[in-house]
């Protein structure tokens, strides 16, 4: 199989670059800069055994492939804010033999939070969720770090909404032998939800920085008491940090890497690099749509929402609100 990583940043360069490390065939597909930059000087892969560098087919969008094969899988990469452009972008994309992307080719949505396969399950046939579980940076264009070892990441992996098939264990045999634990599991929306409570730590950590005092800890948790709330009300399974743990164990553990500035994660990255868009309304944004759908109150998570895209939009420095400031707003939010 030929994999088209669409959206070739920190998760997305850093699946590609293993798939490619390990014989697979990869093309990359990015925008601006980081084209340029993969282009040039190819993906730089930053990982505990060295610097990679791959020369890979990179485009910014299917017109340089023409046809795409029947045996390509698209990984979808981007943040869920890019996803709806790229969708509708591949979609239409014809197919050799017949027929278009969306009807025939398998689509791997390998990102954050669990609307971008919903969006999707309307145009693609074949939707397959991953859970993402692994820690990679790209701040700077055309390289991407990835600490892990020895294992770079876990990737649970099954059909959208639910089941497992033989396009699955094939992707997920390439997987694991590119560095990665992947896991083919019928129901890959518990760990997904399970990976937003997590991720609802983003918007914190890329506005006050890092989650590693007490009293960042104690508002982390306060936040994720919501998002616990919401989904039981919903009635929406996940799964417990118990399990998550006992699949991890010791199989991720995080090095330094020279040349790679400490930071944060993909919430974080986006303000550094400047985007001028951020993934909230797709992480806590998922936990106030549900509050309001269920009527639970979501304020801590609706604070964490508004002022990550505020940081977006007016291209703040990541981290620059004291931590005093954020407690002090969430207690008058929260009454």
């Amino acid at each position: 199989m030929r994999y088209i990583i669409i959206g070739a940043g920190a998760v997305g360069g850093t699946i590609g670059g293993r798939l490619a490390g390990a014989g697979h065939e990869v093309v990359l597909v990015a925008r601006g800069a980081h084209h340029t930059a993969l282009r040039e000087g190819g993906l730089r892969l930053r990982v505990p055994e060295g610097e990679l560098t791959y020369r890979l087919p990179t485009v910014d969008g299917p017109g340089a492939l023409g046809e795409l094969r029947a045996d390509d899988v698209l990984v979808l990469a981007v943040k869920t804010q890019d996803s709806e452009a790229a969708l509708q972008t591949w979609a239409p994309v014809p197919v050799e033999g017949g027929g278009s992307a969306a009807e025939r080719l398998p689509l791997v949505c390998a990102q954050n939070g669990v609307e971008s396969q919903r969006l999707a399950l309307r145009r693609f046939r074949h939707v397959y969720g991953v859970c993402v579980w692994l820690p990679a940076t790209y701040v700077e264009p055309g390289v991407v770090s990835a600490a892990g070892t020895p294992l770079t990441g876990v990737l649970h992996l099954g059909r959208h909404p639910h089941g497992t098939d033989e396009t699955a264990r094939l992707i997920a045999a390439d997987l694991e032998k590119s560095k990665f634990e992947a896991p083919v599991v019928p129901d890959v929306a518990r760990w997904q939800y399970a990976k937003l409570l997590g991720n609802l730590g983003n918007a914190l950590e890329a506005v006050a920085g890092p989650v590693d005092s007490d009293e960042a800890t104690s508002f982390y948790a306060r936040v994720r008491a919501e998002g616990e709330a919401v989904l039981d009300a919903a009635d929406i399974p996940y799964t417990s940090v118990e399990e998550q743990q006992a699949v991890r164990g010791d199989k991720i553990t995080l090095v330094p890497l020279p040349g790679t500035p400490r930071g944060g994660g993909s919430s974080w990255q986006s303000l550094t690099r400047g985007t001028g868009t951020i993934e909230a309304d797709y992480l806590n944004g998922e936990i106030a749509f549900l509050g309001r759908t269920h009527g639970v109150p979501t304020p801590l998570n609706e604070l964490l929402q508004h002022l990550a895209n505020t940081f977006a939009r007016e291209r703040r420095a990541a981290g620059s609100m004291p931590l005093s400031e954020l407690v002090s707003l969430a207690e008058r939010v929260s009454g």
